[in-house]
């Protein structure tokens, strides 16, 4: 399936905060949606959801339009929309049967998700009385309930500890294996990076970043090097081809002069007699891309 953003345009008492979106999802590869708050990633998903009327601009499955009641949707949003004094398995059978399946269906599923999460013990406890990270996972088991064929992470991973976030991290992969339509959207760009191949960037209401993340890492990596060596910053960057030098951790970033090649750099070192520890293509993360392309200088 390709479900497919077409020139959203969303406005509020005259103000307008989306500004012709448009981006596609694909069956099996999942899209990270980004933004800083306030940039249109929510009214973005509710309009898809159907939840917000849309100006104008479309939304297609396939090429045809799409109607969220012929489909499954599931939907974990960053703000919790659980009963916290109606217990855990009452309320995921109630929303099970909300979405068209019967008790017997939505108590089997609920059971299944239960347990995969390791928390089938809670299944008649209050929701107020567990844990917010097990909280978390019964909002996780609600969205997966049905088995939808789009789902939404905003923010997943918020209150989870590194085992928590593991069995999270399976469903989410899980999910994307099985060609459902994906969307991801966190502020924590390790988890976009690890489970995204294409990610959008909103900014403003605008689309200021949008294709295939690896491909887009090349691009801003283009001219830059990495460089790990026992000789002083000083002596690099008196080199030929250096442009600038940004000093990391444990490595120099090199960033090249226009035309100057990688392998014309490379011999330069050797010529130099200079010890290379680590030498390589420079790729940026995902939050240096972000933050050029959606920070306050942007």
């Amino acid at each position: 399936m390709r479900l497919e953003v077409k020139d959203l345009h969303k406005s509020y008492s005259g103000n307008e905060v989306l500004h012709g979106i448009s981006f596609q999802v694909e069956s099996g590869r999942a899209l990270g949606l980004l933004g800083r708050n306030g940039a249109g990633k929510t009214t973005t998903i509710r309009i898809i959801m159907n939840v917000f009327n849309k100006d104008s601009g479309s939304i297609e499955i396939d090429g045809k339009p799409f109607h969220v009641n012929e489909y499954k949707i599931g939907y974990l949003p960053e703000e919790r929309g659980l009963y916290p004094k109606r217990t855990v398995m009452e309320q995921l059978v109630f929303f099970g049967c909300l979405r068209g399946m019967s008790k017997a269906q939505a108590r089997s599923s609920a059971k299944y998700y239960l347990e995969r999460l390791e928390i089938a013990e809670y299944a008649n406890r209050k929701l107020e009385t567990l844990s917010k990270g097990n909280q978390q996972k019964i909002q996780l088991a609600q969205t997966l309930i049905t088995d939808p064929d789009l789902v939404i992470f905003d923010e997943p991973f918020s209150g989870l500890d590194p085992v928590n976030a593991k069995l999270l991290k399976d469903l989410v992969q899980e999910c994307i294996e099985k060609g459902k339509l994906v969307i991801f959207s966190s502020h924590q760009m390790n988890y976009v990076e690890e489970f995204c191949e294409d990610v959008v960037i909103i900014h403003h209401g605008n689309i200021v970043l949008n294709g295939d993340l690896q491909a887009i890492k090349q691009d801003f990596g283009r001219g830059r090097l990495v460089l790990s060596t026992t000789v002083d910053d000083k002596i690099i960057a008196q080199l030929p081809g250096v442009k600038q030098i940004v000093p990391g951790k444990h490595e120099l970033i090199i960033e090249l002069e226009q035309g100057y090649e990688a392998q014309a750099f490379l011999e330069t070192l050797v010529k130099q007699r200079i010890p290379v520890l680590r030498f390589g293509m420079y790729e940026p993360s995902l939050t240096e891309i972000f933050v050029e392309k959606a920070g306050d200088h942007a």
